[in-house]
């Protein structure tokens, strides 16, 4: 079939790359003149199975009134004049509750385990390398209260197959050195050894050259303006070239992996994606003292933020990212919020790292209300979905991209996840024997 992806972002590239590894003849669209140029450009680095509780979670709310109107919350709701903020907040509460969260948990978990593995595989077959390290991912807490919360989701990870063992803050520091500086302030730690890090952007990059080679045509500086249905099916994508010359982009099947942008493009086809855009800042800066730095990929829970490093021939780098602003589609670099994330990396590593020569970087991370991402068909017989991982676009890409290359396909995919769309499309001709999981 002729597949067109729309997208360049690592959940588009995964997609076409999966789908031309099962034969088809695969296009993808995007408006920026290079690959993983939005989301996926400056990311925490993480492929985090063990990153799996949910934004919405029973402590959620109370949190969320707490650091209402606070510059530098770790989760920020800037209450907008927007029906679509107003409606997705509302289903984050409903997904609030004990039994939500461990089914959420449920999800992101074998999703997650799923794509660790298919990205090792993906690397053992073709060499890939994109600054990786397989050092494991240390989750650590200097309040008692943080500590104790984390205590039930771990043991849940632990019995879905996601090793997130709790240590103490004695063990948290031997395994990174680095966290002597606040040994007296460590409540106690988890460590999940199979969970990694790696530069997301140049994994992108690395894997667009692979498709390239096998065929994948790539349509860069493309605008998508519309996709067009006739006869109960998608029968083109309208878009214009960086000239602003007009096409229309015809496929026998369409991957729309946009994400934040996603639901903006499903709308007029009467398709509703519970899709908001969360803001997501992240810190780029040289490495000052090699000795302060951190080895181990990290995950400061209390702070919402995840610490990698980076280490290639361009040079020894820290990447620290996370919190979320639900703001619209504003892009807007807040200084309050990168200046946030600089201090409390200053308190953590002291000295570690330069920060005169901070970078700072925002994408719109496409979240929906449970943070499990929607894969799968939709009421289009020829229209799918690989989109709404919000912070897990890294950590779920390459399990994303397979399985979205299954289902068009007409396969079963391989892992036990609720999968959008499943029992409406195996009555298409176009996907025949695919299932809904439990």
């Amino acid at each position: 079939m002729r597949v067109i992806v729309l997208g360049a972002g690592l959940l588009g590239v995964t997609s076409a790359y999966y789908l031309q590894q099962l034969g088809h003849e695969v296009t993808v669209i995007d408006r920026q003149a290079t690959p993983a140029a939005e989301t996926s450009f400056a990311n925490g680095g993480q492929i985090s199975v063990s990153h799996a509780e949910p934004w919405a979670n029973p402590g959620a709310p109370l949190k969320v009134l707490q650091w209402l109107g606070k510059e530098d919350a770790p989760l920020l709701f800037r209450i907008r004049a927007d029906m679509r903020q107003w409606l997705w907040g509302l289903q984050f509460l409903r997904e609030c509750t004990p039994a939500r969260t461990r089914h959420n948990i449920e999800q992101i978990v074998r999703l997650g385990t799923y794509s660790r593995d298919t990205l090792q595989q993906l690397r053992r077959d073709t060499g890939l390398a994109y600054d990786q390290r397989t050092q494991g991912i240390l989750h650590f807490y200097t309040t008692q209260k943080e500590f104790d919360a984390a205590l039930a989701p771990a043991e849940q990870m632990r019995a879905l197959g996601c090793d997130r063992r709790v240590i103490s803050a004695d063990e948290a520091v031997k395994l990174e050195p680095a966290l002597a500086h606040i040994r007296p302030q460590l409540a106690g730690a988890t460590y999940t050894a199979e969970d990694e890090s790696g530069d997301a952007n140049r994994f992108a990059r690395e894997l667009v050259k692979l498709a390239e080679t096998a065929g994948v045509r790539f349509l860069m500086s493309h605008t998508v303006t519309a996709l067009r249905e006739a006869g109960g099916a998608i029968d083109h994508v309208e878009a214009t070239d960086s000239e602003g010359r007009f096409q229309r982009i015809r496929g026998d099947a369409f991957v729309l992996a946009m994400g934040s942008l996603s639901p903006l493009y499903a709308a007029p086809l009467g398709i509703r994606l519970p899709i908001y855009p969360a803001k997501g800042y992240s810190v780029t800066m040289p490495v000052k003292d090699a000795s302060r730095a951190h080895q181990v990929s990290l995950t400061d829970d209390e702070f919402k933020l995840v610490f990698s490093r980076y280490t290639s021939a361009s040079g020894d780098r820290l990447r620290i990212a996370g919190t979320a602003e639900l703001n619209g589609y504003d892009r807007d670099l807040n200084r309050v919020r990168c200046e946030a994330i600089v201090r409390r990396v200053e308190q953590l590593f002291p000295g570690a790292g330069e920060a005169s020569e901070a970078q700072f970087w925002t994408g719109l991370r496409p979240a929906t209300p449970s943070n499990v991402p929607l894969i799968g068909a939709t009421r289009l017989p020829n229209l799918f979905l690989n989109t709404g991982h919000g912070t897990l676009g890294w950590t779920h890409a390459c399990g994303s991209g397979k399985s979205i290359a299954r289902i068009v396909s007409g396969l079963k995919p391989e892992v036990d996840f609720a999968f959008t769309g499943l029992r409406a499309a195996a009555q298409s001709p176009a996907v025949k024997t695919v299932s809904t999981p439990v």
